[in-house]
């Protein structure tokens, strides 16, 4: 089972990148684009065959190391 980890600033919080993105989009002609927030992804390639048991895991392992939950949110999707 796979799982994909996306992460991204809390709202509320400075995003710097993401306001540059958003500039930049708009300089470029790309109008009518509004908040921008940058994030990350990763990928996780996991043993566990069991769905509820592999989300807990990979939510504690984001809670432990993968996110800053002090000014990150994560989302987990699960891949057969």
């Amino acid at each position: 089972m796979k799982a994909r980890v996306h992460i991204y600033p809390k709202h509320g919080v400075l995003d710097p990148q993401g306001k540059a993105i958003a500039h930049a989009l708009g300089n470029i002609g790309f109008d009518g684009v509004g908040e921008v927030r940058q994030g990350k992804l990763i990928e996780l390639e996991l043993r566990e065959t069991d769905r509820a048991a592999a989300e807990r895991r990979v939510a504690e392992m984001c809670d432990r190391l993968l996110a800053n939950t002090v000014i990150e949110d994560y989302a987990i999707e699960l891949v057969d």
